[in-house]
């Protein structure tokens, strides 16, 4: 093939991958069965990227610029390989691929116009950006059942959202952090009044913030001298600081909700820039309807201590904008198991519930998603599970606690709206799961919305809402 340097193939999850491994299978060379799931794959999915990690059959020789596989097989650098990220293949060559224009297509756009007619479920998507919400609705989501807001201080153009966050996160006293959010607020409101203009009126699950902080500052030296010049704060004070961020398990630990009872100001700022953006986009003749979601619950009283926040901003920025009313919804994600088998409770306050079936199935199985591919694949081989429950919602156990929270959750509130957000929402037995047992809709990563769409439309087929179990 020659020695010049040619960019991989990327099997997008909108292709035909049955297709393909059926013509191809015996080309496979690797593959890894529990790098689809990890949160590196859930972000490149979200971009319509394929990633696919833990592959740990591979011995890299960067030296010679190649890699091996375990079998014994050679791939230089400039060598083709394609990947699909749905099953965790890799094959050597370059396979044909389907074209996933839509615009082209008038079979999809045939069967799609079906599938809505026939699906009993709504299917939504989960966004970072506004241009990620343009996607959602090009794939025919009817609203975004996710929206990450710790993505600007990401990527392109996170600079100066990053080190305002970095500043409210490194202050000493709540005047510094206010201070610093009210710098940041202008960042939040935009980018979320920017997505809910796109969406028109379809609802916008916009979860409040959820990583732990310590994400966001640096840890190596040069970094941490960089930003304590920036700040106009000695190292060994921001060192200090920084230090005093570390947790043996962060993401069980200072995150979600947490941040919210410990610094309220933090979603404070947060619900005005919900607030305002929603009257903003509808004082110009728009439509806005966003949902707050609070995340990492396990309790009501957690509900109870944002709600009064959020009462308090509302009536706030109403006085401000000299409006009687916005529309609005506050919900909470469900992903630790102790708020499904509360759920009785946890719906005195939440008007939605959002399942977040990653989370759940990580406390629930004791399984980290991102460290499982040292013997889930064994796990698989020996059949001592079916399936990767990252991929496929484990219907005995996880979807038991779901079942759980929707039945005691509608106990409570008969009307509460019940969703996933979980990326088991775009996996069609999932997404069948999903429809059996009454939700309301399913979110997913845009480029899978098409391949939810047709699951709820089987499902509906399949099992009908009024043989429901």
């Amino acid at each position: 093939m020659g020695r010049e340097k040619i960019p991989v193939i990327l099997v997008r999850d909108e292709t035909s991958p049955e297709d393909v491994d059926g013509m191809h299978a015996s080309k496979a060379i690797l593959t890894s069965k529990g790098g689809m799931t990890s949160h590196a794959a859930l972000v490149a999915r979200g971009w319509g990227k394929c990633c696919i990690v833990g592959c740990n059959e591979i011995d890299f020789n960067s030296e010679h610029t190649l890699f091996r596989t375990k079998s014994g097989k050679v791939i230089h650098e400039g060598d083709w390989i394609s990947l699909n990220g749905t099953t965790g293949l890799v094959f050597e060559g370059a396979l044909p691929l389907v074209s996933v224009n839509i615009d082209e297509n008038d079979s999809y756009r045939e069967l799609m116009k079906l599938v809505d007619e026939t699906k009993e479920i709504e299917v939504r998507a989960n966004v970072e950006t506004p241009e990620d919400a343009l996607h959602a609705i090009h794939f025919g989501a009817t609203g975004i059942g996710l929206f990450r807001t710790e993505h600007m201080f990401y990527g392109d153009n996170s600079e100066e959202p990053l080190f305002l966050l970095r500043k409210m996160i490194v202050s000493d006293t709540e005047v510094e952090r206010r201070k610093a959010l009210l710098e940041l607020a202008v960042y939040v409101k935009k980018d979320i009044k920017r997505t809910m203009e796109v969406m028109n009126g379809h609802p916008v699950t916009i979860r409040l913030l959820d990583p732990p902080l310590h994400e966001f500052v640096p840890h190596d030296k040069i970094k941490i001298a960089e930003l304590s010049h920036e700040l106009g704060i000695k190292v060994a004070t921001l060192r200090k600081r920084v230090i005093a961020l570390h947790e043996n398990n962060p993401m069980l630990g200072h995150r979600g909700v947490r941040l919210g009872v410990s610094y309220p100001e933090i979603t404070e700022m947060q619900i005005r820039a919900i607030f305002e953006a929603a009257v903003e986009l509808i004082q110009n003749g728009k439509k806005a309807f966003p949902e707050i979601m609070v995340p990492v619950t396990c309790t009501v009283n957690e509900l109870k201590d944002q709600k009064r926040i959020v009462e308090r901003v509302y009536d706030e920025v109403c006085l401000k904008k000299g409006v009687d009313k916005i529309e609005y919804a506050y919900g909470t994600m469900i992903e630790i198991p102790r708020a499904a088998l509360k759920a009785d409770h946890m719906a005195e306050e939440a008007e939605f519930f959002s399942f977040g079936t990653n989370d759940l199935t990580q406390m629930s199985f004791g399984f980290s998603r991102d460290d499982i591919g040292g013997f889930l694949p064994a796990y698989l081989d020996k059949k001592i599970l079916r399936d990767d429950p990252f991929v496929t919602i484990d219907q005995q156990g996880v979807g038991e606690l779901i079942k759980i929270g929707i039945e005691r959750g509608r106990k409570t509130r008969p009307n509460l709206e019940v969703g996933i957000c979980g990326e088991h929402g775009g996996d069609p037995e999932s997404v069948k799961f999903c429809h059996r047992i009454g939700m309301d809709y399913v979110s997913c990563s845009p480029f899978r919305v098409p391949i939810a769409r047709l699951a709820a439309a089987q499902a509906a087929v399949e099992t009908p809402r009024t043989a429901k179990v």
